[in-house]
């Protein structure tokens, strides 16, 4: 008699089960592409900028279908409901698939890029003679 290398069918579906029931936190965060790393994803985590459910969570802490997540980061805050838990880091086509952005988180994202588009350009760097002079006229109290 010869043995199969094939895996028996009850070690594969608690592989597939584990996944399917929730994934770490950090992880999570990356495999949905909300950060560019793990770590960034973890920092973010620890430093209390993504909440679960309306409560601060740890890295390590599972996530599951049906999770209410509140991510900050920048400037920009999503708050999603989990659909799904992905079985690695895919393409951001498929990441998008795993969370859906509630109707306000996208309207606040929305009127902030358009804030944002409108604000007039930050002058970075020295003032020229010209904006020096005004300035200077400004602080001196003349018009």
């Amino acid at each position: 008699m010869s043995r199969t290398t094939e895996p028996d069918d009850e070690s594969a579906d608690r592989g597939r089960g584990a996944a399917a029931t929730g994934l770490r936190m950090d992880k999570w965060l990356w495999c949905a592409r909300f950060f560019k790393t793990r770590s960034l994803a973890q920092q973010a985590v620890d430093g209390g900028h993504v909440q679960v459910n309306g409560e601060r969570a740890k890295a390590s802490r599972q996530v599951r279908v049906g999770d209410r997540l509140r991510i900050t980061r920048e400037r920009e805050r999503f708050e999603v409901d989990v659909t799904g838990i992905p079985a690695r880091r895919g393409p951001a086509v498929e990441a998008r698939g795993f969370y859906l952005e509630t109707p306000e988180s996208e309207a606040a994202r929305a009127t902030m890029r358009e804030f944002d588009r409108l604000a007039a350009p930050v002058h970075s760097g020295r003032p020229d003679k010209k904006e020096r002079r005004e300035l200077m006229r400004h602080v001196k109290g003349r018009s």
